[in-house]
């Protein structure tokens, strides 16, 4: 093609007139990437430690010790905390609500054993962390291992040991999800500060309350044998909720009543006066209802949920089949111990006891006995019907909170407990529950905390059963013999945000021999972790 020369002339002029391809940058290295990750990981976890500074949770850790795995039966025994903590700028602050005699207060944060063989609450509270005050890049090396699904949720595995070789700090994994790059669980212990402090290895794990903030849930605790022979010598569960109270307050349904319109409103109850009958079971009534809502706002109760709707359904059936009409609530405690209690027409059962029990005639046992004292017509405590009774600082709870009866009481209870559960659908299968039982009664020289009461009735002490000693008799013996009793932390899944109880959805799994069937055993925690929704 012939250019006329005016244009070719112009040609290179337009050329130099374009403007001149900016110069690439270099691409980035593999260790720019990595350092870029590490310190959202880092800054990820400083920003969690700030949150949690406004929060003051709920910690429970119960504690089973043995000398080996080989040890027998008698020579376990247990340990029982529960408190309130707060993380602050100068480590872990730690409020007991109650321990047994194995743990003592200590100014320190670190987690060791002193030469008593006394643990410090505050070490067990330490590990919902890697470290309180120094986990970042300068202090730490992490080492990348894989990729990991933990449940729903895709992770990021990082091996992490102190640089310097520095007493309490953190060693072991940690798990870090792939989205805001928060951690979500870290296994390992902390480096000594002294040859003759123990130090204990810890799981803790976190889930996502809401997008972005992952909150510390469970921890699992082991130490090994002194002899560094195979075997454990304790295992611990700790436990954390309560973490937004205002979830669980009535302002929503305050703020509902103040945007009302202001019609004029009647109550379409019926007479305006009472008998004297009605108005001494509407104070009963009021005393029930103080209590369960002075617990429910501490954070010691779940709130109303499908679970209660479980509990219910199955008191309607003892009521139905023995021809008796009550309206009986039923309400959750959210403690480990084994313990009932009722006030008024509700009864309340531990979460630790729904955890354990076999089966739904062992849970109608359960609730039995409490629904005894109920048809029975045994006292009320109606000074909480007062309403300052229930006024207190949430620390003075378990001593202001004394639901138990007396032992003439729960004999009578447990009789017509029998009696009930004998005309029931439940009649023909109480061979499970009085296994539970009897297993509950050979382990409880070993187990007094797991068996004591916080509230209300617990099943027996160390040296004796007191409740449905008749039903004892009845348990079915032989290899054949169902299961007597499930680990802690079966049944409940407890969410840690808002207090709010489900049932979990096991899938059956194949039972290889009597190692497989730990009743009443803490053992470690899995959860299937899941994302908040968004």
């Amino acid at each position: 093609m012939n250019v006329p020369m005016k244009i070719r002339l112009l040609l290179p002029l337009v050329l130099l007139s374009l403007p001149t391809p900016a110069a690439e940058p270099p691409a980035k290295s593999g260790q720019d990437l990595v350092d870029k990750l590490l310190d959202r990981i880092v800054a990820g976890e400083q920003a969690f430690l700030d949150r949690m500074r406004s929060y003051r949770p709920f910690m429970e850790t119960y504690v089973q010790a043995a000398v080996d795995e080989a040890s027998p039966a008698s020579d376990v025994r247990d340990h029982y905390l529960m408190g309130k903590l707060q993380l602050t700028a100068d480590g872990v602050y730690w409020e007991t609500f109650t321990a047994s005699d194995a743990f003592q207060k200590s100014p320190k944060f670190r987690l060791k054993l002193s030469g008593q063989g006394r643990f410090i609450p505050e070490g067990f509270a330490q590990m919902i962390v890697p470290d309180v005050f120094q986990f970042d890049r300068k202090t730490y090396e992490f080492e990348y291992l894989r990729r990991e699904f933990l449940g729903e949720v895709r992770t990021l595995v990082f091996d992490v040991s102190p640089r310097k070789d520095i007493g309490g700090k953190f060693v072991g994994r940690i798990w870090v999800e792939d989205r805001d790059n928060r951690i979500v669980r870290a296994n390992g212990t902390y480096t000594p500060y002294a040859k003759d402090e123990a130090y204990f290895h810890f799981d803790s794990w976190r889930q996502e309350v809401e997008p972005g903030f992952w909150a510390p849930a469970f921890v699992y605790i082991q130490d090994e044998d002194f002899t560094g022979q195979v075997g454990a010598r304790f295992r611990a569960q700790s436990r954390l909720w309560n973490y937004n109270r205002a979830a669980n307050d009535n302002l929503d349904e305050l703020t509902a009543i103040l945007v009302e319109q202001q019609d004029e409103a009647r109550d379409a109850s019926g007479s305006t006066d009472s008998t004297p009958l009605e108005s001494r079971r509407m104070w009963e009534r009021q005393a029930q209802q103080n209590v369960i809502q002075r617990l429910e706002r501490a954070g010691l109760v779940s709130p109303r949920g499908p679970v209660d709707e479980v509990l219910e359904t199955v008191v309607n059936n003892l009521l139905a089949s023995n021809g008796l009409a009550y309206d009986v609530e039923c309400r959750v405690l959210l403690t480990t111990p084994l313990e009932t209690f009722s006030i008024g027409q509700a009864i309340v059962i531990s979460r630790g006891l729904i955890d354990v029990l076999p089966d739904e005639a062992s849970l109608a046992m359960a609730l039995a006995d409490e629904l005894g004292h109920i048809v029975l017509g045994h006292p009320v405590e109606t000074m909480y019907a007062f309403s300052d009774y229930t006024i207190f600082d949430d620390a003075e709870i378990l001593a202001r909170m004394r639901l138990q009866r007396t032992p003439e009481q729960r004999a009578a209870a447990g009789r017509k407990a029998l009696e009930l559960l004998r005309h029931s659908p439940y009649g023909e299968q109480l061979g499970n529950a009085a296994l539970f039982l009897s297993a509950l009664r050979d382990r409880a020289p070993m187990l007094p905390n797991l068996i004591q009461s916080n509230f209300g009735n617990a099943l027996g002490s160390a040296e004796r059963m007191d409740r449905l000693q008749d039903l004892v008799s009845k348990a079915p013996e032989g290899s054949e013999a169902p299961i007597a009793a499930l680990p802690l932390g079966s049944r409940i899944e407890l969410n840690p945000w808002t207090n709010r109880i489900s049932l979990k959805e096991n899938k059956p799994v194949e039972l290889r021999g009597e190692q497989d069937l730990m009743p009443f055993e803490a053992g470690p925690f899995m959860p299937y972790l899941k994302r908040a929704p968004r």
